[in-house]
């Protein structure tokens, strides 16, 4: 540690390194009496030691709860968020994707679970002006090929998508280029990619990382009798998701399958998942532990009361996103659908 470095008085310099105290956690492992004792300073030099040292490692000044509830500090991660490119969506989650910390999409097959990641690559890629971070995004497959063909869809459709950005902006992006694909079919290759995640993030290349999906990542390889193993590696991973995301203030998004609650007390038990379904989100309660925020996106299939109402046109399902857990979210939710253009919430 240079000490030099630090606002300190030249003599407490000299006495910490004729002390031999070469981290800031040493000192603060020591009461201010030891300390004293060891340097053999003035209680006074003592006490503007541990202050300095410790404003050191807060770096931002402390708010208070009523500060935060009054939204007083605007540039707090927490105030900041990622658009979802829709204000009905966005409007839903309070303006978007926490900056900091593990989102959750879960859902079955056919949701648009997919649909929402592409759109959020896209979305990262806006000025802050309009949601985005000015950055790209990393996406990571885990069990499909990356859909490209669809990407180049919702690029090529952006103008109707986002009618509140000017055209000329949306004409300057190049989307394409800006999106990291990475392959990952096990856990090996999975922690290759979080290795590398690193580098581009510190390069600003990229400000947000979408994985699709963690649940396939642990189907094949793990049985029912390496539960501990699995929630190890869980534990393991969600770590190292946080750490990126809190260095580098990126969004880290996951996409989630869901596995059937069997019997009605399984159900009951399911306190992860959205009231009234019977599915729940894979990794169980480990996983659970590691996020942030949770949504679930369903799709929900309408019953046709009579042959005539069978043969009207209309759509036959019925797509709905919701808030199963978030620090700053009440429970909720609201209708989207998916279209040519991309994702849209219905008001």
């Amino acid at each position: 540690m240079d000490w030099d470095q630090f606002d300190l008085n030249p003599k407490t310099i000299a006495a910490l390194k004729k002390a031999d105290i070469k981290s800031v956690k040493e000192i603060l492992n020591l009461s201010g009496a030891d300390l004293q004792r060891l340097m053999k300073l003035s209680s006074a030099d003592t006490q503007c030691l541990l202050k300095t040292v410790s404003h050191t490692l807060r770096r931002n000044s402390m708010l208070t709860a009523l500060q935060l509830y009054q939204d007083k500090d605007p540039f707090t991660s927490q105030h900041q968020k990622l658009s979802l490119g829709c204000a009905v969506l966005d409007s839903l989650l309070k303006g978007g994707i926490p900056l900091v910390g593990i989102t959750e999409l879960a859902g079955e097959s056919s949701a648009g679970k997919t649909q929402l990641g592409l759109q959020l690559c896209l979305c990262v890629q806006y000025p802050y002006k309009y949601g985005g971070l000015e950055s790209g995004a990393v996406y990571i497959c885990t069990e499909d090929v990356f859909p490209s063909k669809r990407l180049q869809q919702l690029i090529d459709q952006q103008h109707k998508l986002r009618a509140d950005v000017p055209a000329e902006i949306i004409q300057k992006i190049r989307f394409g280029n800006n999106i990291f694909v990475e392959q990952a079919a096990d856990l090996d290759t999975f922690q290759q990619c979080l290795a590398r995640l690193s580098l581009l993030l510190a390069r600003g290349m990229a400000r947000l990382v979408l994985i699709d999906s963690m649940a396939a990542l642990f189907r094949a390889d793990f049985g029912p009798a390496d539960a501990a193993l699995k929630a190890r590696y869980l534990q393991a991973f969600g770590a190292r998701l946080h750490s990126l995301s809190t260095s580098f203030r990126t969004p880290i998004v996951c996409i989630n399958q869901v596995t059937d609650a069997v019997s009605e007390s399984e159900a009951a038990q399911c306190s992860c998942r959205v009231v009234g379904s019977r599915v729940t989100p894979a990794l169980g309660i480990t996983w659970s532990n590691q996020l942030l925020v949770r949504l679930m996106a369903r799709r929900l299939w309408l019953p046709q009361p009579s042959p005539a109402a069978a043969a009207a046109p209309g759509p036959g399902s019925r797509r709905t996103l919701s808030v199963v857990f978030a620090p700053h979210l009440p429970p909720s939710f609201c209708y989207y659908t998916v279209q040519l253009e991309g994702v849209k919430g219905i008001k």
